[in-house]
């Protein structure tokens, strides 16, 4: 990553966007704790900071969902919400697990983000990817998160279970949390992101406010449309009357056309 720089609010969604190989992953596993940065600047409420593993970073309440997901299919909702930090009740030899209350917090939590899980003991394989999904950032919110680092959790989700993800990500926005929202597309960034940061083979595109961007050029910055538009220059330039490299100078154009003509 070089001359990359961001800004995450509380109650904001910083969206960051590339295609694979862009830098996205080193990106947000830095900021987890998972990868050590060799240079630059992070700071947590204005106090610079290095993490040396996930912990040091959940210590400073930024909290990750990866793309894979930390849930456990065969377990159920409650069981897979809490997974190891379960409420107990009783003293010493006697204490145990309170399963009544560990079920009222799930279902209590999940409810604020908006999902009404009739049933706590069924297994968290039944629900739905975006379900699925809403159990991780609930459980996040609930273990003291500041920051929430969603790793493209749109990805492999349907056109309405993604509509699904995308408002859990703006109730965990009115929450307070800030959100980091990792993603290749678009379409899903724009209408619940706050400010964009674009990113090309580990280097920054840009970084704007959403009133400074519009979803057109965020999807034209996105398609490439700034390197094929300085191809097609470079190729008309250089044709110098060769038909054959003039022609491909048109298509390139035509094709830089067409991805501005695309709908939202």
């Amino acid at each position: 990553l070089t001359g990359v720089t961001t800004l995450v609010n509380a109650g904001e969604v910083t969206c960051v966007l590339g295609d694979n190989g862009a830098g996205k992953s080193t990106f947000i596993k830095i900021i987890a704790g998972a990868h050590r940065q060799s240079g630059g600047v992070m700071k947590v409420d204005g106090e610079e900071v290095m993490f040396d593993s996930p912990r040091d970073a959940l210590g400073k309440g930024i909290a990750t969902v990866y793309q894979d997901l930390a849930v456990v299919p065969l377990m159920s909702v409650w069981r897979n919400f809490f997974l190891g930090q379960e409420p107990t009740k009783g003293w010493g030899p006697w204490r145990r697990v309170d399963r009544d209350r560990a079920s009222r917090i799930a279902k209590d939590e999940m409810a604020k983000m908006g999902i009404d899980i009739r049933d706590t003991e069924q297994a968290v394989g039944t629900l739905s990817g975006g379900e699925r999904q809403s159990v991780a950032i609930a459980r996040a919110a609930y273990f003291g998160a500041k920051v929430l680092i969603l790793d493209e959790p749109t990805s492999a989700l349907g056109v309405r279970q993604s509509g699904v993800v995308l408002r859990y990500i703006i109730e965990a926005r009115n929450r307070g949390l800030g959100v980091i929202f990792i993603t290749h597309n678009p379409n899903h960034a724009y209408p619940v992101g706050d400010r964009f940061l674009i990113l090309n083979r580990g280097r920054s595109m840009g970084n704007f406010a959403k009133e400074d961007i519009s979803r057109d050029e965020l999807i034209m910055m996105m398609a490439g449309g700034a390197e094929l538009e300085a191809l097609t220059k470079e190729l008309e330039a250089a044709s110098n009357g060769d038909e054959t490299i003039a022609q491909v100078a048109e298509e390139f154009a035509e094709e830089l056309e067409e991805q501005a003509k695309k709908p939202d």
